[in-house]
């Protein structure tokens, strides 16, 4: 029986057992940060923290379930392989989410607590210049597509830019799941990743979720003020301000918003206006607001940049979107039709010529939303099938590279049977072996990426293969392409042997 001194003991246990775990924890973090590196460390890991072992379980907490789910599903195996070095005989890591204000103070960076920042504050740290707290928050205001505060117009928002129609694949998972987080979160009292920084290169979708975020976000809370800014639109009316010397007016257009969203972040020139945006960002994080960021390039690749603030975008999320794989741009392609069939249900594009667009339109979203475009401006003019021949007039100015019907497949075989060292007879034979399926499968993807051929047509020039093969080989090998540069550049080698 436990009597009274029993459960004292107990209960003044407890602390010294948690102050243990973050002790250990702590150590956790660092090798987490060596073996992931610091982008993923600060993405997934930085907010989290050791609650407790109890022999068996690592019990770890972190502020939102967005972030329990994705280190579930992706981290979990190195993560109890990195808590095993300290923690020697775990089991198990258990990750729940802590309740609302744990541990803020201590690993959150911007998610800070308000009693934090007073803090800060009374230690003397000089607050930004030019914006004070929210008072107030009006109704955002739609003026011709463009978000208004209090009078201040950001740039043009596209009403097809939401959530429902961003197709979402392998390439662009993360910075998707990010926005959603962000919108969903943006107002309630566990907010998610501050700053969301998003980069790709043009045409992938990173001002698409950009906006998807503010639809979102005002759809939630009218009451809401979010602000949707170009660079270039923040520096054109920066400038307008300064040419009016009343610069005073343009950081009071910002003291009141809930999320500030700059998109094109690399156009941020002039030594004025990065020194004005570094104070309004710094201000806005250091004021609990929302900031989230797009750019063609990573923060670490923008030279303009200052090591604060270079720094600071990288504290919340950074979200790299890569370049579409062919499912994907199957799926954009899928998308696209569905809507205008959705205004014109007679509107029609078959398999074949879907499949010619998804395989020849490799350089971004916005090539396949104009092809289908242009297909459907050409049927209603035509009223007639879009055949494959058709197709490719329409939109052949879009295709890149090489032109594809320069290439034989019989070229793509001649290639592959030298650089593999397997002759053409075991290309086309029934042989099993990796040594020489391997090479097969990376053949038939060349041969859907540099010519026009079907995948049945694919399939017959390899052996009388069914086009489901052919399929299977294409998307094994672009699997294996977005985790293996070396793959990637092996299969650009490729491209330029059979090419010349």
């Amino acid at each position: 029986m436990r009597g009274p001194s029993g459960e004292r003991a107990l209960v003044e246990a407890r602390p010294a057992e948690e102050e243990n775990a973050e002790g250990k924890g702590t150590k956790v973090r660092a090798l987490l940060r060596h073996r992931l590196g610091d982008d993923i460390y600060m993405s997934w890991f930085k907010a989290l923290e050791f609650d407790s072992f109890d022999g068996k379980t690592v019990k770890v907490s972190v502020p939102v379930v967005f972030l329990r789910k994705w280190i579930q599903s992706h981290y979990m195996d190195e993560l109890l392989k990195c808590c095993k070095t300290e923690f020697k005989t775990a089991q198990h890591v258990e990750v729940s989410v802590r309740q609302p204000g744990a541990g803020a103070s201590r690993n959150l960076g911007p998610l800070a607590t308000e009693p934090a920042k007073q803090a800060r504050e009374a230690a003397g740290e000089p607050r930004a210049a030019g914006i004070s707290e929210p008072a107030r928050m009006p109704v955002i205001r739609p003026v011709a597509g463009r978000t208004s505060v209090d009078g201040f117009e950001g740039s043009p928002l596209d009403p097809h830019h939401t959530f429902e129609n961003f197709v979402v694949g392998a390439s662009n998972r993360m910075a998707h799941a990010g926005a959603i987080q962000v919108a969903e979160t943006v107002l309630t009292d566990s907010p998610a990743f501050n700053p969301l920084y998003l980069y790709s290169s043009v045409g992938l979708g990173k001002t698409h979720l950009l906006q998807a975020i503010a639809w979102e976000v005002k759809r939630r809370a009218q009451n809401a003020q979010v602000l949707y800014l170009t660079a270039e639109r923040f520096r054109y009316q920066f400038v307008e301000a300064l040419r009016a010397q009343d610069p005073l007016s343009f950081k009071e257009k910002f003291r009141s918003i809930n999320m500030l969203l700059i998109d094109d972040l690399e156009f941020m020139q002039g030594e004025k206006t990065e020194q004005e945006f570094d104070h309004i960002i710094n201000a806005l994080l250091d004021g609990g607001r929302q900031v989230v960021v797009a750019s063609a390039r990573h923060p670490a690749q923008i030279e303009r940049l200052n090591e604060r603030m270079r720094s600071r975008l990288q504290r919340g999320l950074v979200a790299e979107i890569g370049s579409f794989d062919h499912e994907l741009r199957h799926r954009v392609l899928d998308q696209r039709l569905a809507e205008k069939q959705a205004a014109d249900p007679s509107f029609e594009l078959s398999r074949e010529v879907i499949e010619i667009l998804a395989s020849r339109l490799t350089e971004s979203g916005r090539e396949l939303e104009g092809a289908i475009n242009r297909l459907f401006l050409t049927w209603q003019h035509m009223r007639a099938p879009i055949t494959p021949d058709i197709a490719e007039t329409v939109v052949r100015d879009l295709f890149q590279g090489v032109e594809p019907r320069r290439i034989k497949i019989e070229d793509i075989l001649r290639i592959i049977s030298r650089h593999f060292g397997v002759s053409k007879g075991d290309l086309l034979s029934q042989r099993r072996h990796r040594s020489v399926v391997w090479p097969r499968q990376i053949g038939m993807y060349l041969a859907k990426q540099l010519t026009h051929r079907s995948l049945p047509e694919i399939g017959r020039r390899f052996g009388n293969r069914d086009h489901t093969t052919v399929l299977h080989a294409i998307r094994k090998i672009e699997g294996v392409i977005a985790g293996d540069a070396s793959l990637r550049d092996e299969i650009d080698e490729l491209k330029k042997l059979i090419s010349h």
